[in-house]
């Protein structure tokens, strides 16, 4: 069995140096929530380092808050809007002899496409018509995964190492005050059940079936260089290998 550690990068943190020696694919964030030119450049070069497959975190235009409020876009603009996140992380790998593996939306934009059909098949042909061989991360049974395997983008359906889960398998809201998990041993717990049994616990003691070809950490979390290292050895362990989807 293998899966994949991915985590949110590029965005600012400290920790990116720390976090890339356990991973096996970053998401990079392309200027519009987080990072400039310099971070991308910066981030690129720490993957390439460690052999982490390079992916675009493409996310609303909103770095006050982080991308992580709703904006409702048209699908022209929601279009655009990936599509430009898309050439600013190509022609940053292109600059340092490289080539990116995958995409992932961020924060606001990625829970909404979760939610709504619509939004999941903009930014699924977003990403087709821009490369067609990029792999397209998304939370597990959702419109995102659903949308992008209907035109014929190869998907990784995503689950979360540090955020609780509802019994609809969506992602507890983070203005909820237990949506965060920053135990070591609950996240590890988590990840082997999602894993191994294709299951989570959501919130609610309810069972919610999953599909988990890649694990999701966020470099902005506090402990997240700690999560990284714990769960690598602890897949290790169990027999399960750790590398990108298609390495």
């Amino acid at each position: 069995m293998t899966v994949d550690l991915n985590c949110d990068t590029g965005e600012g943190m400290p920790n990116d140096a720390a976090i890339m020696p356990w991973i096996s694919s970053a998401n990079i964030a392309c200027g519009f929530h987080a990072g400039d030119d310099e971070t991308i450049a910066d981030t690129i070069t720490l993957c390439k380092k460690q052999n982490v497959a390079i992916g675009a975190h493409p996310g609303f235009k909103d770095k006050a808050n982080f991308g992580r409020t709703n904006i409702k876009l048209s699908d022209r603009e929601l279009y655009e809007l990936v599509t430009l996140q898309l050439f600013v992380m190509d022609a940053a790998c292109r600059k340092q002899q490289t080539a990116m593996h995958h995409v992932k939306p961020h924060g606001a934009l990625y829970n909404m496409a979760a939610k709504d059909e619509a939004m999941s098949r903009t930014i699924a042909h977003a990403v087709f018509d821009f490369n067609p061989t990029l792999i397209y991360y998304g939370l597990s049974g959702s419109h995102m995964i659903k949308q992008a395997s209907h035109i014929g983008l190869k998907t990784a359906s995503e689950v979360f190492a540090d955020r609780t889960y509802q019994s609809d398998g969506s992602l507890t809201p983070r203005t909820e005050k237990n949506a965060l998990i920053e135990s070591e041993t609950e996240s590890l717990i988590q990840v082997m059940n999602m894993v191994k049994e294709k299951k989570v616990t959501a919130t609610n003691g309810a069972l919610v079936n999953i599909s988990a070809d890649t694990i999701c950490l966020h470099g902005d979390g506090a402990y997240a260089a700690t999560f990284a290292e714990l769960i690598h050895r602890k897949l290790l362990e169990a027999g399960i290998s750790v590398a990108a989807p298609g390495k």
